[in-house]
């Protein structure tokens, strides 16, 4: 195979994972699995069963034994000493089976997505977890108040059970033209011959200063992928097909066509700040790219974490260890003096030249019918956004 051929980097673990079951073994599976005991997975489980499936969390091959879940939460390791930062678990629930370790167990989409069987877990080990460390270690907190931490205390059982597993059903994707799992955005990447790509991780609309951000990188990579979060998110965050709706009239207006791929990644949000930055990153890492974009506050919510903690994890661990490289960038705004977008490094002026509008700014002027000034963001994102409101 030859250099322009080849993938740009390796997955995370030297090996893309395939847990998709398929011709004679899916249709075992498939027979067999009505037989089995059954747990029914909760949202998260099920998008991170996806996730496993596709190759997206290589190397993982199915849900975190005891090992490899105390080792991830203690010391943002696997228990063989690859860098993984948040547990990917099973849990058991009021109204799971017993199980034990050497049984095969069917594995059921929430009722929500309609309780399907979509794959089987060979078990290898049920254990006791404490969830409150595990929430103090991967969030730093415990407070109710974080989503993640609450998504573990109210919707995770208290027993958690590891082991390998085959998906013999898909979750329907969110959105079909935007879906592309790792083999097939390292295809695109390979076709298009790029060997240095940018990924953009988000769950929010890309204004000014996210644009900022991905056009620097474009600067100095290849293409980038602009990889939307539309799995489970919090209630009070935009909804993904809105979030899609910008990305794409963004994507249209103000990027280069031939350097730039939109697709969704269809997980689960955490809310992990620092550790889920490094997650996000060896994510993009098994779907073919090369750098990562960490900006402020990246995976943060309320004042859990401090502005730049989800860089300063990156000094954890070697650049061997983690592969891709991350693209640190510092809170950037439009500046009036400058008159373009900058930020501390580049721009020697103070607050007052600045574009700067809070969260709770911004959301008031889109209810009232008002577009933010185009230094804060492109009219095409604000219109969408204004009717979005109107019509929720």
């Amino acid at each position: 195979m030859t250099a322009q051929n080849r993938d740009a980097i390796a997955p995370h673990g030297g090996v893309l994972i395939d847990r998709i079951a398929e011709g004679a073994q899916r249709a075992d599976l498939a027979a067999r699995a009505p037989s089995l005991p059954a747990i029914q997975l909760n949202i998260r489980e099920a998008l991170d069963l996806e996730m496993i499936g596709i190759g997206a969390f290589s190397p993982l091959t199915g849900f975190m034994t005891r090992a490899d879940y105390r080792a991830t939460v203690d010391g943002g390791r696997l228990a063989g000493g690859l860098p993984w930062t948040v547990p990917i678990t099973l849990s058991l629930k009021a109204d799971s089976p017993k199980v034990a370790a050497g049984q095969e167990v069917a594995l059921c989409a929430p009722a929500s997505l309609g309780g399907a069987i979509l794959g089987v877990i060979s078990v290898e080990d049920v254990y006791d977890v404490d969830k409150a460390h595990e929430c103090k270690q991967v969030f730093r907190t415990e407070d109710a108040a974080h989503p993640g931490a609450a998504y573990v205390h109210k919707e995770m059982g208290d027993l958690y059970v590891g082991g390998a597993v085959w998906l013999t059903e898909r979750l329907a994707p969110p959105f079909p033209a935007f879906h592309a799992e790792p083999k097939v955005t390292r295809a695109r990447f390979r076709d298009a011959g790029w060997r240095k790509i940018a990924a953009f991780q988000t769950r929010n609309p890309i204004h000014r200063a996210h644009e900022y951000l991905t056009k620097v990188a474009l600067e100095v990579c290849d293409g980038i992928l602009i990889h939307p979060l539309v799995g489970y998110t919090k209630e009070d965050d935009i909804p993904a097909a809105v979030r899609m709706q910008c990305y794409s009239a963004l994507l249209e207006s103000y990027y280069p066509k031939d350097r730039t791929i939109l697709t969704a990644l269809p997980a689960a949000m955490r809310y992990a700040g620092p550790r889920e930055a490094i997650l996000h990153a060896t994510v993009r890492k098994n779907y073919g790219c090369t750098h990562f974009i960490v900006g402020r506050d990246h995976a943060g919510v309320g004042n859990y974490y401090g502005t730049y903690d989800a860089q300063k994890i990156f000094d954890d661990y070697t650049p061997e260890e983690i592969g891709i490289t991350p693209l640190m960038f510092e809170h950037s705004f439009w500046c009036k003096k400058c008159e373009g977008m900058a930020s501390s490094k580049s721009c020697p002026h103070d607050a007052a030249s600045r574009v700067a509008l809070s969260g709770t700014k911004v959301r008031d002027m889109l209810k009232a019918g008002e577009e933010p000034p185009p230094e804060f963001s492109r009219p095409e994102v604000a219109r969408i956004l204004i009717a979005a409101m109107r019509a929720g």
